[in-house]
């Protein structure tokens, strides 16, 4: 039960070390892009930078434990960033405590809501709206 949770734990053991070097790379790589892309991303966002660098980890820490698809990018987007600052602009001054605090309850939120998404077993929708 827990391998349809934790993927990691069905390929982990099967795992090529082989491979190790080709991902740590590949890890590197994109660790080191991820830096100043989140820290701009932030920005669009009226937040302080270092909300990049947790958008930036996080993601990529919970989608390597409970992640399905190898070749899906996680992390921080412009669109987001563009949206959080649209939506909650007209609400607060940017990087006022009141904005970050809407900020972090918007993002928890949504989290919330996709969590309640999964858990009803909705991802037919997503294919249901790809296709349209």
């Amino acid at each position: 039960m827990l391998k349809q949770y934790f993927p990691i734990l069905q390929w982990l053991s099967s795992y090529k070390k082989a491979y190790l070097s080709g991902d740590v790379g590949a890890g590197l790589t994109v660790g080191i892009m991820l830096i100043p892309q989140g820290m701009a991303y932030a920005m669009i966002a009226g937040l302080p930078p270092v909300f990049g660098l947790y958008a930036s980890l996080i993601p990529q820490v919970i989608y390597a434990i409970m992640g399905t698809s190898r070749q899906l990018a996680v992390g921080p987007v412009a669109m987001d960033s563009l949206l959080v600052a649209s939506g909650l602009g007209a609400l607060a001054l940017t990087g006022m405590d009141e904005y970050i605090a809407m900020a972090i309850f918007l993002a928890l939120f949504m989290g919330v809501i996709q969590l309640g998404l999964g858990l009803l077993r909705m991802g037919f929708l997503v294919n249901f709206y790809q296709n349209r």
